[in-house]
């Protein structure tokens, strides 16, 4: 199962960040700042799977931001690292080149990607199309 899903640039700035289970606010902020320094300190020589406290670190690297997610023992490691991809390629596709700044003016739509994929921590959707589709309803909304 998944914990938590983040996006962050070089700086070590949360962009993104999903938890799909309860952890208390600046309980957050600390975890946050534990899991980037532990993903920001690896060179890219390195396995992108890391063992943390009590669950692991799944991360990969596009350009300037690194999107990490935190998973139990039980979760499949290279299904996780797909997901990253497969979610990266979607925001590629909507966005046209995803950058940061897409990521940061347009928070909302990349929490419905997100949605459209993971439900309760599970991968629900990994079809490109289908994960799109709701967002392509609420842009011709939109220009109405």
């Amino acid at each position: 199962m998944i914990k938590f899903f983040l996006m962050v640039n070089k700086q070590g700035q949360t962009r993104l960040s999903r938890y799909y289970e309860h952890v208390e606010i600046n309980k957050r902020t600390i975890l946050e700042a534990e899991v980037i320094k532990n993903c920001l300190s690896r060179s890219k020589d390195q396995c992108s799977f890391i063992e943390y406290k009590d669950f692991k670190l799944v991360y990969r690297q596009y350009a300037a931001l690194f999107v990490v997610v935190g998973i139990n023992e039980t979760e499949n490691e290279m299904a996780v690292y797909e997901l990253i991809h497969n979610f990266v390629e979607v925001l590629d596709k909507y966005f046209s080149r995803v950058s940061e700044l897409d990521i940061m003016f347009n928070l909302d739509r990349v929490h419905i990607i997100l949605d459209e994929m993971v439900l309760n921590g599970c991968i629900v959707e990994t079809n490109r199309n289908r994960i799109l589709a709701p967002l392509f309803v609420l842009d011709k909304v939109a220009e109405s």
